[in-house]
Order: structure tokens, then sequence, then C-alpha cells
């Protein structure tokens, strides 16, 4: 691959670049010709991802230290979007560990304003320009949880997922794809951090995600809205569309304990 002036390399901003799912993006994205922007909270971090994929892939980047549940922090990233990128990965999110009445209200309200009212600025902020250029992409990292009634983090991916459902519709004609990405149990810090173990799901739900990114780019690049990682989980989301919601409701300590 060519290292070209970095005014030739399209660019592509990913929110939570610095481990798991966002991490894997940056890496493909950078070994696939992109320079980076990569927001996220720790600037050691950033720097450190930053470093590498310079390293590795010869891509530039470009850090914004941001809190994605503060305004200000926010309004950081809608500028820079609306100066213009090629393609916006909305991949920053959390779990809450706590039950809802187990978590404060604070809390709550910090978990939505990360995993849906960013990504629904960042959107509107990234697809002005996009539109006006008749081209760019975004994509939205929902989760199967989305399809099934696990609480507010369910809620939050349900709105994700129809939301890029919807954007990929509306703007498709205008040369823009939106496609929300839909995986399962990913091997990354994330159930980690909620201290959730292993065993808490059966084996063979846990996908890696190398595999997962790049079929999201696969998926991506074919103009889906959304993209179902696995034949796994293409099965339980077809399924989970015929239960109640109310027996799917028992299963909901999955991934949990």
């Amino acid at each position: 691959m060519s290292h070209s002036s970095s005014s030739t390399r399209p660019i592509a901003l990913v929110t939570g670049p610095t481990a798991g799912i966002g991490l894997e993006f940056a890496r493909q994205l950078a070994a696939s010709g992109h320079d980076l922007v990569l927001v996220a909270r720790d600037q050691a971090r950033l720097d450190e991802t930053a470093l590498q994929l310079k390293q590795e892939y010869g891509a530039s980047s470009q850090v914004i230290v941001a809190d994605l549940a503060d305004r200000a922090g926010m309004a950081l990233v809608e500028t820079r979007l609306a100066a213009g990128v090629d393609l916006l990965v909305n991949n920053a999110g959390y779990g809450l560990k706590g039950r809802f009445l187990d978590n404060t209200i604070e809390q709550e309200q910090g978990h939505l304003d990360v995993l849906v009212t960013a990504v629904m600025r960042l959107t509107h902020a990234a697809l002005g320009p996009m539109v006006a250029r008749g081209t760019g992409g975004v994509i939205n990292v929902s989760s199967v949880a989305g399809y099934l009634p696990r609480g507010t983090y369910s809620a939050a991916k349900a709105y994700v997922t129809r939301f890029s459902e919807w954007a990929h519709n509306e703007y498709a004609a205008q040369g823009i794809t939106v496609m929300a990405l839909c995986p399962g149990f990913i091997r990354t810090e994330f159930h980690e951090r909620m201290e959730v173990g292993r065993d808490s799901a059966p084996s063979f739900l846990w996908l890696d995600a190398p595999d997962l990114v790049s079929a999201a780019l696969k998926d991506f690049e074919a103009g889906k809205a959304i993209s179902v990682p696995s034949v796994r989980y293409k099965a339980i989301v077809t399924a989970a569309k015929y239960i109640p919601s109310g027996l799917a409701q028992r299963f909901q300590s999955f991934g949990r304990k």
C-alpha cells in the first residue's frame, strides 16, 4: 500500500478507539489507507494508540480528548465532524453493572448520553458535510441486545439500530451509507470493565474483535443497513422477533453474572 500525502488519504473518526472493537476499527481502517481522528477520555492511551497506528500502518492520527457524556466535550467532536470526515465510527459505549434502581439517575443519564445522545449528535454533525459532498458513511456500533429486553442498555441499542436503519434509507440516494453493527459477546475489555466473566455466557457466543470488524467493514462496503456478525447471532436475532418479550426477559442475566 502506498503512503501518499495525508491530503489524499480518507479520514475516519473513531470514538472509543483505545481498546476492543474501537481499536480494531482504528487498526483495520489504518491498514486500508485511512488517517484517523481518535476520540476518547484518556490522553495517554490515545497518544499510545496514535503512535502504534503510525508505526504499524503509516497512518497519521489527530487526537481529541473528550468525554461524550459532557456537552462541552461532545462539542469538540461535533466541530471536527462539521469540518468533514469520510467515515464516522460511533463506537464509544459501556454497560452499567447494576439493575435500573440500583444505579443513580445520574449514572443512567450519563449512560444514555454516551449510548444515544452522542450517537445522534455526532451523526448529525457528520452527515451535513457528507450530504453536501455526496459521499461518506457512518457505522454505529449497536448490539444484538437491542433486540432483547435487557434494561436501559437494550433500549439505547434499539434506538441506535432503528436510527441507523432509518438514516441509511433516508440518505442512501445521496451517496451516504449508514450502518448499525449489532455484535453480541466480544472478547474485549467491555465485559471485563463490568466485571463480567467469560463463563457468564456459553463459549460459542463469544466472538473475536478482528473477525467482527472485518465482517462489519465488508457489510458496510456492500451497503448494508444492519450488520449482524456470525450465523449464531443472525439466528438469535431472528428468533428474538418471535419470542414473547416476557419469556425473553427471563434470560436477561446472560452475560451479567
